[in-house]
């Protein structure tokens, strides 16, 4: 029986997948073999030594204490593409609305309360105060191209844009999806100085910091609008301020607002709505569950941050999961252990991420726990779990 802990209020879509015959399911559970989360901290949350799997139903792990995690073997999944959906259509909204002055227009509109039959004739006067331009032969500039800036970019090609993109790092998978209509940018100063909008679509890293800042605001057209769904940190907010106040940028559409952005007449905030609908979260949460089975049932690895995926079909009785520092001969010293215990190895896989491998490897027959304990004691490996079937 496997112990699942649910951090927060996950969807039945997602946990109805789990067979009630071979998990049990709780907020509260000791010893959990897996954690399934949305956006609790755990940061200092003190993590059970029983925990083999921390699944988060969202895209941003920074709310997991991924580094404490890989230290003791924790795959830490997220679910990539599953969210991508609400969060496109939000920034296709927030596109439109940098552009038409919707906003301020609705305000003033609702302000009208009260002046009766007087309403047509203000309307008809004040509109002139909330023209902004349409978005069709507009130039705009996606940076990250994973599944939701593909999707942003596919879908501002149909709507009549000129879409430039720039992803150094774009997969293979993702550029398939591509429309052809968007063309590659030769790099990001070269997207912020041709774009009449701007979206961003890249994770917050220490390379990616406040990556929009002072300098690259000067590259930009005069009145550039720039949308931010991806985190606040990419910009930086102390010379957006200022990049608004000189007309710089024309307006900013964001997700995660402050109270000095808050302030400001031209920033369009909003709270934290980009995955916030129901689709988005029961796609999540089913993405994470399944994928927090195949970990548990199968040591299949796909969609973790911090250790390579590796997925091995599973036709024996038992199946050994390594997680060890990337380093030579791990390989030979495991297979050696096997080979003097006259053990053979039916199928093996390994893979490496960064300084972090992972093997699977199925073998004939049953396994000793002796020779377990020897591949637990080898120099440099994290974590070894065998599963039966």
């Amino acid at each position: 029986m496997y112990k699942i802990q649910t951090l927060n209020k996950i969807s039945t879509h997602g946990l109805e997948l789990f067979p009630r015959d071979r998990y049990e399911i709780a907020s509260e559970i000791v010893n959990p073999d897996a954690v399934v989360v949305r956006s609790f901290s755990m940061i200092d949350m003190d993590i059970p030594q029983s925990v083999m799997a921390v699944a988060r139903a969202g895209a941003g792990v920074n709310n997991i204490p991924v580094d404490k995690c890989t230290e003791r073997g924790i795959v830490v999944f997220n679910t990539p593409g599953a969210n991508a959906n609400g969060v496109k259509e939000l920034v296709l909204a927030g596109l439109f609305m940098s552009s038409r002055r919707l906003v301020p227009g609705l305000m003033w509109a609702k302000g009208l309360i009260g002046k009766g039959d007087e309403v047509p004739r203000l309307v008809e006067k004040g509109k002139s105060d909330f023209a902004g331009p349409e978005i069709k032969g507009k130039r705009l500039g996606v940076i990250g191209l994973g599944s939701i800036g593909v999707m942003v970019a596919n879908d501002a090609v149909e709507l009549g844009m000129k879409v430039s993109g720039y992803d150094p790092f774009m997969s293979v998978e993702t550029a398939w999806k591509m429309s052809r209509g968007v063309k590659w940018a030769k790099g990001v100063e070269n997207l912020l100085a041709e774009s009449d909008y701007i979206t961003l679509h890249v994770p917050l890293t220490d390379k990616t910091k406040g990556m929009i800042n002072k300098e690259r605001f000067a590259i930009m057209k005069k009145g550039t609008r720039i949308l931010n769904f991806a985190r606040g940190g990419l910009v930086n907010n102390s010379d957006l301020i200022e990049a608004l106040a000189d007309g710089t940028v024309g307006a900013y559409v964001t997700d995660f607002p402050d109270e000095n952005l808050l302030k400001q007449e031209n920033v369009i905030a909003f709270p934290h709505l980009g995955a916030s609908t129901p689709e988005a979260e029961d796609n999540c949460a089913v993405m994470a569950v399944n994928q927090t089975k195949d970990f548990l049932e199968l040591g299949n690895i796909k969609n973790s941050v911090n250790f390579p995926d590796c997925e091995l079909h599973f036709n024996g009785q038992t199946r050994i999961v390594i997680a060890n520092k990337n380093i030579p001969n791990m390989v030979g010293q495991v297979t050696g252990v096997l080979a003097a215990d006259s053990i053979n190895i039916s199928n093996l896989l390994n893979k490496n991420k960064g300084e972090l491998a992972y093997n699977i490897i199925d073998v004939d027959g049953e396994l000793a726990e002796s020779a377990v304990d020897k591949i637990r004691a080898i120099n440099g490996v994290i974590m070894v779990r065998v599963i039966r079937r």
